[in-house]
């Protein structure tokens, strides 16, 4: 019997190569900037980042990670983490420029259970699992106490934009992008929160 609805489960390793394909859908060219950096001479950007989807510390892990399968093949993913209180903020000047602005507004809502990405597959896309994986953020949330779920956009991506103010959030700040080769956006990066979903 062919399944429909998708199955929602903690990440483990074994789907650290998945998460580094996802990542690379989900992160606007950031995440693949980054491995061309520590990637050694002819190694391919997604065993770098398959790798670093097995780091034990960083957030980007599989720790991290939830994933949607479907008739056991793994068709999205969403990578969520409770952001530090604010007496715990990164300092911004020992950062690179490129994603200074995005940590700065992380810095913004500290203590909230952050959306870092969520990518689907684009076979799979169009069958509501991306709404169905905001869901699974508000259990998480609950999990690790936190009551406000946040999230960052580019403002001209405008389908991910539609896709959370479709569930219930709102612009509460914003940055300039800091130009980059490696996207294509030039406007603002919008900051976005909405309650936790207790229900």
């Amino acid at each position: 019997m062919t399944q429909k609805e998708p199955i929602f489960r903690n990440a483990t390793k074994d789907d650290c190569r998945a998460i580094a394909e996802l990542a690379v859908i989900a992160g606007e060219g950031i995440p693949s900037y980054f491995w061309s950096l520590s990637a050694k001479e002819g190694q391919d950007l997604l065993d770098v980042g398959e790798n670093n989807a097995a780091s034990e510390t960083d957030n980007f892990s599989y720790r991290n990670s939830t994933i949607a399968m479907i008739n056991g093949k793994t068709v999205a993913m969403m990578l969520a983490y409770r952001l530090p209180d604010a007496t715990d903020a990164e300092d911004l000047d020992e950062l690179p420029e490129l994603i200074r602005p995005l940590v700065e507004l992380e810095q913004c809502v500290p203590g909230t259970y952050y959306i870092n990405m969520i990518a689907t597959f684009p076979e799979n896309r169009n069958m509501g699992i991306g709404s169905k994986l905001m869901f699974a953020a508000d259990q998480l949330a609950i999990k690790h106490g936190c009551d406000t779920l946040s999230v960052e956009v580019f403002e001209q991506n405008e389908g991910a934009l539609r896709l959370y103010q479709r569930q219930g959030f709102e612009v509460i700040d914003s940055r300039p992008v800091v130009p980059h080769p490696c996207y294509a956006y030039d406007t603002n990066i919008l900051l976005l929160t909405r309650s936790v979903n207790t229900k």
